[in-house]
């Protein structure tokens, strides 16, 4: 019988820049490198399985090319780039529109290198500039999914629920609208929503969620996560996982509080100002009386559940809330490389070590704000129109 461990995997990171100094993800700091992301993920996350997204563009490629060359990185069994202790799963973020509604995204995962690179291939002609992070594509989310199933690829829409290019959020009311349901792996969540808030919609019962961090930096790695149970940390086990086969299984979704996220509250933005929970439905700004409405996920969600949280739906693995170290007061650059260089992994900080060794190292307050935020004591204030929510007390 095969033996099977708990993995954390997070599976969208961004690339900033290549080796050389040009820009994929213009939005993405510099610092993020394919060879970056592997060793914060390795050596200070604890991410045994981690996403890079933007694995299409050529100029990353060249460095993959290279990390794989000098032995650096080897190829895994199973599918995807090993680094000491971490497997990197090839990946890409995709822009689509269509008819009827606005732009989304979709996350495409491919096994191996040289599988990544036919996908370029297929979608050099049909975008305007191939070598940058989450380009529009000249195709349709059927086609896309069907030329990726086609190369061994598993498709997960991004961040489902938000306003900003997210396919529930701002393109369409059902998945089925856009895409074959039987060709979607999964379901990202998004930093905005939670298992509870997406479980009321039962279009989404036979897809498992997911819990990634789209980050932009390196700290932001692992800010939303999943624990997978699997035989070893590659492609085809992470493809178990999600389908629940042979033992496989998400152990655990990993996620900031919805109400740490950037589009959890609706936003108008004329005033720029948050609206409250309580004038969700109206039409127009209760501040200003602006039409210019940012519906944010709460709201959207509400619109389109069928019934009421916890009622009827397949059992979910349970959904851990999570503050990363950045947004605790007081947490700078300076506190996080000290935490994470004296008392181990983000991971660890996070979820396992004592107060009294925190305390040690971040002093008692810091201390007791991280074993809070485990219990679930914490209070926070609503983010919403592309800023973050933060810690109250």
């Amino acid at each position: 019988m095969e033996v099977l461990r708990s993995i954390y995997a997070d599976l969208h990171v961004h690339i900033g820049c290549t080796d050389r100094g040009e820009p994929v993800k213009i939005s993405a700091s510099r610092n993020l490198t394919f060879r970056s992301i592997a060793r914060e993920a390795s050596e200070r996350k604890g991410v045994g399985l981690i996403g890079v997204i933007d694995c299409h563009s050529p100029a990353v490629q060249e460095d993959m090319f290279k990390c794989l060359d000098s032995g650096e990185m080897e190829e895994a069994e199973g599918g995807g780039i090993r680094y000491r202790n971490t497997v990197i799963l090839p990946g890409c973020e995709v822009e689509v529109m269509e008819p009827g509604g606005g732009p989304f995204h979709l996350l495409a995962y491919l096994p191996t290198f040289d599988a990544m690179r036919s996908w370029t291939e297929w979608m050099a002609p049909r975008m305007t500039n191939v070598r940058l992070s989450s380009q529009r594509i000249r195709a349709t989310a059927r086609e896309l999914q069907s030329e990726l199933l086609a190369r061994g690829g598993l498709l997960v829409p991004a961040h489902i629920f938000t306003p900003h290019r997210g396919l529930l959020g701002c393109s369409a009311d059902r998945l089925d609208a856009r895409l074959e349901p039987e060709g979607i792996a999964a379901v990202e969540l998004g930093l905005s929503a939670d298992t509870a808030m997406a479980s009321r919609l039962s279009q989404l019962d036979r897809f498992a969620y997911l819990t990634n961090s789209d980050a932009h930096s390196t700290g932001m790695i692992g800010r939303e996560c999943n624990e997978l149970e699997l035989a070893a940390p590659n492609f085809a086990e992470w493809a178990k996982a999600l389908a629940g086969q042979d033992g496989r299984r998400i152990a655990a979704n990993i996620g900031l509080h919805p109400m740490l996220g950037k589009y959890h509250t609706t936003y108008c933005a004329s005033c720029r100002q948050a609206v409250r929970d309580e004038a969700e439905a109206e039409a127009v700004c209760p501040n200003c009386g602006s039409g210019k409405l940012v519906r944010g996920v709460a709201g959207r969600v509400a619109q389109l559940a069928d019934r009421e949280p916890c009622e009827g739906g397949p059992a979910r693995p349970p959904y851990r809330h999570q503050v990363p170290l950045s947004f605790f007061p007081g947490v700078g650059p300076k506190m996080r490389d000290r935490l994470l260089t004296e008392l181990g992994t983000e991971m660890e900080v996070l979820f396992r070590l004592p107060e009294e060794r925190l305390a040690e190292v971040a002093g008692e307050k810091l201390a007791r704000m991280l074993v809070a935020a485990r219990e679930g004591k914490l209070a926070f204030e609503s983010g919403s129109g592309g800023t973050y929510g933060r810690i109250r007390n």
